[in-house]
């Protein structure tokens, strides 16, 4: 009795170990093919944004690659609260992500563990032993395979025997209820998160010999599709209302999905047989009924893409402060640290952000000082908060960024966002400062010639005109601009000096205030940093081994 005891434990040991196995398998291919991908995967999202059959494909592939729906659900929503994609564009994308998460099942299906370890050997060979980071991912991706398989070999035999005992097999004719297997793939999803794993566990029964009715792992893998949705409805919690529409979205589709289909099969069973009978191999059916599933899914919804959007804006309507607040992080969360390159492009669109913010504080400090508007001046002190903020927080996540597995090319983005974040929070500073000599004038009634505030114009405007410029040359990544920013900023160097010298002389000649020279000064010294800023800004994408002639310093930074 002991000794059958102890073999029951045992089997059930290999049962838990092998399923281990097999889910730790799935994560390091899934890594493995994020990694090898990763540098590609910004440019396919970014295709996204041009209609619905795109998004259909860009879902598709993203997903391929990731291995998991859950995951580039996620990643919609964070950019759904983002506004990178819209809501439309979101709904095409998950839709597209349901076609993909099919490729795990029909990887399972093929049944290759009799050569898993070997797989396991060539994969820690390149991994190991290889510097070439494409060869490492690709051994990272071997491995998974081979473990995933192994995973399946190990929990084999005892499954087959646990499915022969007569306890197992009434359990399996519980399941035959339709309601109860849907439920049962649903919140076994729910637990994982993966409907890949729950579909990947489902064939790899069969593959162990298990002799489960297709009937019911066809409603268990319904069920799946839907305990998906947790994760992205998780993910929604702390975004926007936009973003909670895009997880919304994809439990629509999912349910809407499972009660077509679901009717279907009860309705018309031949439905199965037809399977059935293309497939011979249990394995194989059940990975082409999820393959099948969700592409008739797609197809069926995908003209009703507008409706399902005006039906999730009743589910969750429009509010007046729905508006985004400016002191927070728009692009950045921990749904874009799944990818390295994604969280490149995310952490880039965050830095564009707070130079706008910067640049328009600016354009607003501006205007106070020229029309003495207190209410402008203080407006201006509040966002200064907002881009210190910004500042702070992108730091620390370009340092988090850092530390991923990032490609020869972002790392030299992430240097050149590391210096840039720090130039346009002095531009904003600057800001402050010109906002502060507003007050001042409103307080002790100073005022410049008609003459000092024409110079003062025309010399912001050169500044500003820089800052764009320079703005657009770290969007682009483009050096052809550079010779004119050399040319800018001689300029604004040259005209600084000549509104000095001219400021001197009206003030000996008493015709500017007194009181007003030293604000002019130092005013026309801020306009002059911002343009050395915006010098440091447009630099700062051609790397350490460039000169910046005009300056004479490396790579043009100014530290003022």
């Amino acid at each position: 009795m002991l000794a059958l005891t102890w073999a029951f434990v045992q089997d059930i040991f290999k049962i838990v170990g092998g399923l281990g196995l097999f889910l730790y398998g799935m994560v390091i291919m899934s890594e493995g093919l994020e990694n090898l991908a990763g540098d590609r995967l910004r440019g396919i999202l970014e295709k996204a944004t041009s209609n619905r059959f795109l998004g259909i494909l860009v879902g598709a592939a993203v997903t391929c690659v990731i291995q998991s729906s859950s995951a580039t659900t996620v990643m919609v929503v964070g950019f759904v609260n983002a506004s990178m994609l819209t809501l439309t564009q979101a709904i095409s994308v998950i839709m597209g992500a349901k076609i993909g998460t099919t490729i795990t099942a029909q990887i399972i299906s093929l049944n290759i563990d009799p050569i898993a370890p070997l797989l396991i050997f060539l994969g820690m060979i390149m991994y190991l032993f290889f510097k070439a980071r494409k060869i490492k991912n690709f051994g990272y991706i071997l491995l998974g395979f081979g473990i995933l398989f192994l995973g399946i070999s190990t929990m084999g035999t005892p499954l087959k025997a646990f499915s022969e005992a007569p306890g197992f097999q009434a359990m399996l004719t519980a399941f035959t209820n339709p309601f109860l297997a849907l439920l049962v793939g649903l919140v076994f999803t729910a637990i994982i998160q993966s409907s890949s794993a729950t579909t990947g566990i489902v064939v790899a029964m069969y593959l162990s010999g298990v002799t489960l009715d297709f009937h019911t792992a066809a409603f268990i893998v319904l069920g799946s599709n839907i305990g998906t949705c947790v994760t992205a409805m998780l993910a929604s919690l702390a975004t926007s209302r936009e973003s909670k529409r895009a997880a919304v979205a994809h439990v629509l589709t999912s349910v809407i999905g499972c009660c077509i289909f679901g009717s279907l099969i009860l309705l018309f069973p031949g439905i199965l047989i037809w399977i059935q009978h293309l497939w011979k191999d249990g394995a194989r059916q059940v990975a082409m009924f999820h393959t099948l599933y969700n592409v008739w899914t797609v197809l069926i919804l995908l003209p009703f893409i507008k409706p399902l959007e005006v039906l999730v804006h009743k589910i969750i309507p429009e509010r007046p402060e729905e508006a985004e607040t400016a002191r927070k992080l728009v692009y950045l969360d921990e749904s874009i640290m799944q990818v390295a390159a994604i969280a490149v492009a995310q952490a880039k669109r965050e830095l564009g952000r707070m130079a706008k913010i910067a640049v328009a504080n600016l354009e607003l400090a501006l205007e106070a000082f020229f029309h003495v508007d207190t209410e402008k001046a203080a407006k201006v002190k509040e966002v200064e908060e907002t881009v210190n903020f910004l500042n702070r927080q992108i730091t620390i996540w370009l340092v988090r960024i850092r530390a991923l597995d990032v490609s020869e090319k972002d790392v030299g983005e992430l240097h050149s966002m590391m210096y840039t974040v720090s130039d346009i929070e002095r531009i904003a500073d600057h800001a402050e400062n010109i906002a502060d000599y507003a007050l001042l004038e409103d307080k002790d009634d100073t005022r410049l010639s008609p003459v000092a505030i024409e110079e003062m114009r025309a010399l912001s405007e050169l500044a500003l005109k820089m800052i764009a410029l320079s703005l657009r040359i770290f969007e682009t990544r483009d050096e052809g601009p550079l010779p004119e920013i050399d040319d800018l900023e001689n300029q604004v160097d040259d005209f600084a000096k000549l509104c000095v010298e001219n400021h001197i002389r009206r003030l000996q000649d008493e015709i500017c205030d007194p009181r007003g020279g030293v604000m002019f000064t130092d005013m026309v010294i801020d306009l002059e940093r911002c343009a050395d800023h915006a010098n440091n800004i447009a630099y700062s994408i051609v790397g350490d081994q460039s000169w910046n002639p005009g300056r004479k310093t490396l790579m043009g930074r100014v530290h003022k």
